[in-house]
């Protein structure tokens, strides 16, 4: 049985699989039901390896052996193996969620918090500023910075990136005002989706032309996104200045006057 080399390398990494056990996989779900020696052949996996692969398959679940004798596998349905991979997927990360969440309960975290508070140099946020890289790294810094807000936020980005992550913004933005803590928001792009992103959140939206990403937190704090749609990762700066934070603020300001409506 010829199998593309493409093919085997996509099964490979969907299934984390090695190349050999991929192949044997294959082999089995093409033939039905084999033997070491036929699946051997088909493969093209050496014979001296087809058994341990075998075995290996049938340890994660995607070969039975069939009852009789000579002994002969079958391939398990792909169908099944991504529903238990996936199963197995989210009863693992709901157990590793489960183990994060209780290690703020032990004696440990409490002397991580301790020494992060006051240690021999404890670090101070007022005297920090960083460069931030990746998507995700980016998201996390935010949600702190927005978790820290206690007077107001201003807020200007995409109305696309916006409306992709309305769930998360409505949250925040509900925890915000539930706060008291005022919220000026500014977007760029669609001027129907940001009316309607603006009845979702509740917030009154002023659209811009400008197309800029930035955070600003109590006139205090500002994250700065420096890289474009187009790009493959995004950056972006983080400073803790109120001079450059309530200047940059100002501008914001007096830009929100001056735009549409």
């Amino acid at each position: 049985m010829l199998v593309k080399e493409e093919l085997i390398n996509k099964i490979k990494d969907y299934f984390e699989l090695n190349v050999y056990e991929t192949k044997v996989w294959l082999a089995l779900l093409g033939k039905g039901v084999a033997s070491a020696g036929e699946v051997a052949d088909i493969s093209g996996v050496p014979r001296s390896r087809t058994y341990d692969v075998l075995e290996s398959l049938e340890k994660k679940g995607f070969a039975i052996v069939k009852l009789g004798k000579p002994v002969k596998y079958l391939g398990v349905k792909p169908k099944m193996i991504l529903e238990r991979l996936k199963t197995n997927v989210k009863r693992n990360a709901e157990e590793r969620i489960e183990t994060l969440s209780n290690i703020k309960n032990t004696n440990e975290f409490t002397q991580l918090e301790e020494l992060y508070i006051g240690g021999v140099d404890p670090v101070k946020r007022g005297e920090i500023s960083a460069a931030l890289r990746g998507r995700s790294n980016i998201s996390n810094h935010l949600s702190e910075v927005l978790e820290n807000a206690k007077e107001n936020v201003i807020i200007c980005t995409n109305a696309e990136e916006m409306k992709f992550k309305i769930k998360l913004f409505k949250q925040t933005f509900d925890r915000l005002m539930k706060a008291g803590i005022k919220i000026q928001l500014a977007l760029f792009g669609d001027e129907t989706l940001i009316n309607k992103l603006s009845e979702i959140l509740k917030i009154k939206i002023k659209k811009v032309d400008i197309q800029v990403k930035f955070f600003i937190v109590d006139k205090k704090e500002i994250l700065f996104y420096l890289s474009q749609k187009s790009s493959r990762e995004d950056n972006a700066i983080w400073l803790n200045s109120e001079f450059f934070s309530e200047a940059f603020a100002a501008l914001f300001e007096k830009a929100m006057k001056g735009g549409k409506k």
